[in-house]
């Protein structure tokens, strides 16, 4: 890993592009939570304003060329209202900077590396749904992927897959993960630098908590302990920050994205939020400038019907996931059978429930409280509590959730949690 710390020339940044079938070449990670937001941010897009808000001819108009899928087909424009099942949407974040925000430079380029890449995932029946985060230094196989200026590209047997972004562009790493996961994922969308900070403005920032104090002078972050509101180039930094927490691995700075994700996620459903047109709109707008979408996914209807499947959803049931990995030599590996059973349970459409901790770049907030237990009922006329006789048959377990193994690290949006920072010091 390359990261160079930010008062240094912006030459020292520049990284060579991936040869095809060479060398690959080492990042600067986009920490681009990017997101969840297309579809978490989703909530807003229907939420209770006015779609009609969203789907003027201004916010349609800044949407960009879709990507078409290997796998897509072209299908009826739903309505405005939940879409119909389930929904697999691949959501990559790229490191490039062609065209981004002058805070980094006109000539600070990568070649583009696909450094966040997440799957969401929305049960059949909308009741819950999850966020699984892959690291981008998992060697994986990569497909025979189409290129998109013609032609094919031969597969690979094992290269990180933060690299397929570059090799094929967002089709490809569709097809890697398709392939690494058993899955269909009909929809993805891939965000830079510049929608991170869009949105986070958009929604007048996302507060964080930081348990220990951050410092990294190569995103320039410096947070003391206590709680931040981030948005623009801070919030991005927060999010690029890995030397600065955990214990300065990719693996501890996805703990450190998941804290940020909740915190979005919290933010975007609340009400300041929902009730405010503009806060809507812009977050309408910051989705459709800056980001690049399948074909299927390049459509307001399409992504209001996501945005309705999930609004409803507890913030409990929104689970935030680090797939299980287990080191090797310059990065990390799929951990089985535990990477396997995430995604059988996945395809079966099962509720997660992680049997993990949050990782060591995250910690619950310790001033969070937990809600009152229900007060105990003083009516004499109520019936008793029923209880088990004896040869009773003992209520079934609920076969539609499925606990994890405690190599799955991660968090629910609904558990409040803080960034493990992590002192110059130490580094």
């Amino acid at each position: 890993m390359s990261d160079q710390p930010i008062l240094r020339s912006a030459r020292s940044h520049k990284l060579s592009t991936i040869a095809r079938h060479g060398r690959l070449k080492h990042s600067n990670p986009v920490v681009t939570v990017v997101k969840f937001l297309a579809a978490a941010m989703a909530v807003v897009l229907v939420s209770g304003v006015s779609v009609a808000a969203i789907a003027t001819l201004d916010v349609a108009s800044s949407a960009q060329p879709g990507v078409h899928l290997a796998n897509e087909t072209n299908g009826p424009v739903p309505q405005i209202g939940a879409i119909t099942g389930g929904v697999n949407l691949l959501i990559v974040g790229s490191d490039s900077r062609k065209g981004q925000d002058a805070a980094f430079g006109p000539d600070d380029s990568t070649g583009d590396l696909n450094d966040v890449t997440m799957l969401l995932h929305i049960s059949q029946d909308h009741t819950n749904a999850s966020v699984i985060s892959f690291p981008r230094d998992m060697f994986v196989p990569i497909p025979a992927c189409p290129d998109p200026s013609g032609g094919t590209f031969n597969s690979m047997s094992r290269q990180k897959i933060n690299t397929t972004l570059t090799y094929g562009g967002l089709a490809c790493t569709v097809l890697t993960v398709e392939k690494l996961t058993g899955l269909t994922i009909p929809f993805a969308a891939e965000v830079q630098f510049s929608g991170v900070m869009a949105m986070s403005t958009a929604v007048g920032g996302v507060p964080v908590c930081v348990a220990e104090e951050i410092q990294d002078e190569y995103t320039g972050t410096f947070l003391k302990p206590g709680m931040h509101t981030l948005e623009g180039v801070a919030a991005l930094q927060f999010l690029r920050t890995r030397h600065g927490v955990g214990d300065g691995s990719d693996l501890t700075r996805i703990n450190n994205q998941q804290v940020f994700m909740s915190a979005l996620v919290r933010t975007i459903k609340s009400a300041s939020t929902l009730s405010d047109p503009i806060k809507v709109y812009s977050l309408a707008k910051a989705v459709t400038a800056n980001m690049k979408l399948s074909d299927s996914l390049n459509n307001v209807s399409v992504i209001a019907s996501i945005a309705v499947a999930l609004k409803d959803i507890d913030l409990n049931e929104v689970v935030f996931v680090q797939v299980p990995t287990g080191g090797t030599t310059g990065g990390v590996l799929p951990l089985q059978p535990d990477f396997k059973d995430l995604f059988t349970a996945v395809a079966a459409d099962k509720a997660l429930k992680l049997g993990g901790t949050t990782g060591r770049g995250a910690t619950l907030d310790p001033s969070a409280t937990a809600p009152p237990a229900p007060a105990a009922t003083t009516d004499a006329s109520a019936p008793p509590a029923p209880t088990a006789s004896a040869g009773a048959t003992p209520t079934p377990t609920p076969t539609d959730a499925a606990t994890l193994s405690e190599s799955a690290t991660g968090q629910t949006a609904g558990e409040l949690t803080c960034s493990v920072g992590r002192t110059l010091n130490n580094q």
